[in-house]
């Protein structure tokens, strides 16, 4: 009885070794073939003014209508010690007024002060104005003093309370039109501070582009660009950036379209528009939301310059969005479309002799941004947009051949849209075409061999616009869990695993502020002062950062590893770096072995492991815990030619090793 027990504990014993043995999944990684070219485009950013994120973000004006120019003149103002709108009210009143003198600029607020009871005005800001203690403020105005009865304006930051976070004061000296500027220290942090304007005297002023920044703006630039905001984007080496959108490029009618044009320029001549985002969901109606054009296109190629990415423009091609009014500009009327798309390309990379090459040089950039691509419409289908895109695809090669057409495949990744476009751009010899897909998680997984099969002669794939999307997640940043990002980290596998035919790819959307937000997920929130990257950041982050140069062949028992036990991989090496950079991915709930057989060129036997991971998927950051789920560094050892590696439940691991 014994022997037999000793003989069974024995068997029992090699079967979980053997079990064991089986539970480790072993790789084969060649250092030495190369599959595909990685472009340097690989992984970019896609920015969209949705969820407040230009005005209100990562334009940092302060001042919401600045300049009177709102559908309602005086949104965004109010008038604390006014009782009503006659002129026989105790203090003052504020009446919007409009000329024809500036086209773009016709609008402007007439203040009468009737005695000195200290009549004022307050400005709300973008839910609130985030002030930070000690930090200076750069206040500019322009007023015109009738009579010179106001004798002086005091501006001040005030809490909902009125309590009084810094303070300074303008002398008006000008009967006609004069710039004035001042500066004002924060005595106190407040991420929902108002900024009050009180006026001291009696008479009539006239005031226009009231405008506040802080002085600690990206680069430091003038009435630039948030901080942090550009650090966060900065951060992730994009390849590109792709502006101003999305589906704010179609407008909901040709009229409010995005027009590249009325965005260049001096910043008080632009027009504001009202933003195609303020009714489009109904639940999250944002009536205030406007597009001052701070940020315009040339901004947007200076932010693209500063961040080391090639800029990507969208342009409109004549299709208002098809999910609102569809409109469509006449194929005999598309002329003008046209030369806006050739103007542009004469605005980026023009000699300053040329008419659009002087502007961006009187702007302050004399020398060319070197655009290289350029986008026709954004999420267009049928045969409206392929006749439209080959008008602009001929005018544009024909004038400038090397310039890189992005066409796209209208909104979703399949269905007969999607097949009549990818069709007809096949025959047109389109060069890359824009996909876009907003799904489950579990489509995100199931599809990390997309484009295995896609044809290798046919045009490059951007992956434009993705994000899982968990279902039965309430809105907001509870949709940024872990699931979705870890999910998203398994496709990527597979765009890297196909970067001969994916060429470009961008998470959407980039930004939405906490407090005004349209849409969710997305892959950095923020308020008036604070800013954060998702659980999705940090997985784009760690895709782009270590992309490397080329992808090498990973594989197990011949075959890619596209979801085997939950497994998905990719590698590839930095010639330049001389690294070797597997990324592992496991959706499993439970930890797996995987062990690496390393093949071709020799490698050093210490390395990195990045390792990203969280027990609870359904976690995610926030403002408070902005550091939940983020990525840790680690040294690894190898021993010999191989790599073991443990990687946990849900988890996302980077290995680094040098190439000798």
């Amino acid at each position: 009885m014994k022997s037999n027990l000793i003989t069974k504990i024995t068997l029992c014993g090699l079967l979980l070794n053997g079990l064991s043995v089986l539970a480790q999944t072993n790789l084969e990684v060649n250092t030495a073939q190369t599959i595909a070219k990685i472009q340097p485009t690989m992984y970019g950013v896609f920015f969209e003014d949705i969820n407040f994120a230009a005005d209100g973000g990562l334009y940092a004006e302060m001042v919401k209508n600045r300049s009177f120019e709102f559908a309602s003149p005086l949104m965004g103002w109010w008038q604390p010690n006014s009782k009503n709108h006659s002129l026989n009210q105790e203090s003052g009143i504020a009446t919007p007024m409009r000329t024809s003198g500036n086209a773009n600029n016709s609008d402007f607020c007439r203040i009468i002060i009737n005695n000195d009871k200290g009549y004022q005005i307050v400005n709300e800001g973008f839910r609130g104005m985030g002030v930070i203690k000690d930090a200076k403020y750069n206040l500019s105005l322009k007023a015109a003093n009738h009579n010179n009865g106001i004798k002086k304006i005091i501006i001040q930051f005030i809490t909902k309370d009125k309590k009084v976070l810094g303070e300074t004061t303008i002398v008006p000296t000008d009967t006609n039109w004069k710039q004035y500027s001042s500066q004002i220290i924060a005595t106190e942090t407040e991420a929902k501070a108002q900024l009050r304007i009180t006026f001291e005297g009696t008479g009539t002023i006239d005031l226009d582009m009231i405008s506040l920044f802080p002085e600690e703006t990206w680069n430091n630039r003038k009435n630039g660009l948030r901080k942090d905001l550009v650090q966060l984007l900065y951060d992730l080496k994009p390849g590109f950036l792709r502006f101003p959108g999305g589906c704010i490029v179609e407008g909901r009618t040709l009229e409010n379209r995005y027009q590249w044009k009325k965005t260049v320029g001096a910043v008080e001549d632009r027009e504001t528009m009202i933003n195609r985002w303020n009714t489009e969901f109904k639940h999250k109606d944002a009536p205030d939301y406007f597009q001052s054009f701070g940020l315009g296109f040339f901004e947007y190629f200076q932010l693209s310059e500063d961040i080391g990415a090639e800029p990507l423009p969208i342009l409109s091609c004549g299709i208002a969005c098809q999910y609102n009014t569809g409109e469509l500009v006449p194929m005999e009327e598309l002329d003008p479309y046209v030369q806006d798309a050739l103007d542009l390309i004469e605005f980026a990379n023009g000699a300053v002799t040329s008419k659009w090459g002087k502007l961006r040089s009187d702007m302050g950039h004399p020398k060319p941004f070197n655009l290289k691509f350029i986008g026709v419409g954004n999420e267009q289908w049928g045969p409206q947009y392929i006749e439209r895109y080959k008008v602009f695809a001929e005018a544009i090669k024909a004038k400038y051949p090397n310039m890189i057409i992005v066409s796209g495949s209208g909104p979703s990744p399949d269905g007969a849209f999607f097949d009549y476009g990818m069709q007809e751009l096949k025959k047109l010899n389109a060069e890359i075409v824009d996909e876009h897909y907003y799904k489950n998680p579990e489509w995100f997984k199931e599809n990390a061999t997309r484009y295995d099969n896609y044809d290798r002669k046919g045009p490059k794939v951007f992956a434009g616009e993705y994000a899982a999307h968990p279902k039965g997640v309430e809105d907001g940043m509870k949709e940024n869990n872990w699931l979705s990002a870890v999910s998203e980290a398994a496709f990527m596998t597979g765009l890297e695993r196909n970067a001969d035919v994916v060429h470009l790819t961008s998470y959407a959307p980039l930004m939405a502020h906490v407090d005004a937000f349209q849409w969710a997920p997305d892959m950095i929130w923020f308020d008036n002062i604070h800013s954060f990257g998702t659980a999705n950041y940090y997985v784009q982050k760690l895709f782009s950062t270590n992309k490397g140069t080329d992808v090498v062949a990973i594989t197990k028992d011949g075959k890619a590893l596209t979801g085997q036990n939950e497994l998905y991989a990719t590698a590839a090496k930095d010639i330049d770096k001389k690294e070797l950079i597997v990324k592992l991915v496991n959706t499993s709930a439970k930890a797996q072995d995987v062990a690496l057989n390393l093949s071709g060129n020799a490698l050093e036997s210490k390395g990195k492991l990045i390792l990203m991971t969280h027990s609870n998927l359904e976690d995610y950051n926030t403002i408070a815990e902005p550091t939940k789920i983020i990525p840790t560094e680690s040294e690894y050892k190898m021993k010999g030619r191989k790599a073991v590696l443990n990687l946990p439940a849900y988890s996302v691991a980077i290995l680094k090793l040098k190439i000798k």
